[in-house]
């Protein structure tokens, strides 16, 4: 039998029907200063999506540029497209993210691969054997 989540000794559900006040105190300080100074539209807009596609309201993946919004309880179970710069990057939201922040989970950018140097890459690309 798999180990149930806890988050600080709560399950999802007792967090699911927490107010917000008493949510807000569990999270880290960091998180708690964010969610205090207010709530910006796009992130007012991904609750609202996330709560209408918990619901059965909305059909889809819900897109977002809010990188910077905190996990909540109310979005675990979601799929959520974070967009890095360049795409969406789709984003299963997992009951040990509640807490971080979307951005932490979609990297920006690549490992660097250098392929071969080719013919006049530079003087040393002369001793290279060609195929």
């Amino acid at each position: 039998m798999p180990k149930e989540f806890r988050y600080r000794g709560r399950t999802i559900e007792e967090l699911n029907s927490m107010s917000t006040e008493a949510l807000l105190e569990l999270l880290p300080s960091r998180a708690r200063r964010s969610l205090n100074r207010g709530v910006s539209e796009d992130k007012r807009k991904l609750l609202e999506d996330a709560r209408a596609t918990k619901e059965g309201k909305l059909q889809g993946q819900i897109k977002t540029h809010a990188r910077d919004m905190i996990i909540l309880p109310t979005m675990v179970g979601l799929t959520i497209a974070v967009h890095n710069g360049r795409e969406f990057v789709p984003l299963e939201v997992k009951p040990e993210m509640i807490g971080r922040y979307l951005g932490e989970y979609v990297i920006t950018n690549k490992k660097v691969v250098h392929g071969t140097p080719g013919i006049g890459a530079s003087r040393s690309s002369l001793y290279v054997p060609l195929k």
